[in-house]
């Protein structure tokens, strides 16, 4: 299991924004990975999207690295964030946008 570990935390902490979904930001396999792929789209976020189903090892990894039962997860500067009720939360908020650029990761200006 230490691969996938090592996979994971390369993942996290090598892209400032990560995304690890069913699917891929093209095409999610699932409506609340496509819930985050459209916030982060909207907001203009960069970020990349890791695909869960690629691997039972990844999905089960990825659980475990965050202590977190579900996916989609967000990761931020190396930081887990949430899941698809938290980051949806958080965007209609307007709390998402402001922690990115917090974080130094550029967003669009939304009204």
């Amino acid at each position: 299991m230490s691969g996938i570990n090592d996979y994971i935390d390369n993942e996290v902490k090598g892209n400032d924004v990560v995304l690890f979904m069913k699917g891929t930001p093209g095409f999610p396999q699932c409506g609340f990975s496509g819930q985050v792929v459209q916030i982060l789209d909207y907001i203009g976020a960069d970020y990349k999207g890791v695909n869960v189903l690629d691997s039972a090892e990844l999905r089960q990894g990825i659980k475990e690295y965050s202590n977190w039962p579900t996916i989609p997860q967000l990761y931020v500067k190396g930081e887990f964030v949430g899941g698809c009720d938290i980051i949806r939360e958080m965007f209609q908020a307007g709390e998402l946008q402001t922690f990115l650029a917090e974080k130094g990761v550029s967003v669009k200006a939304t009204a």
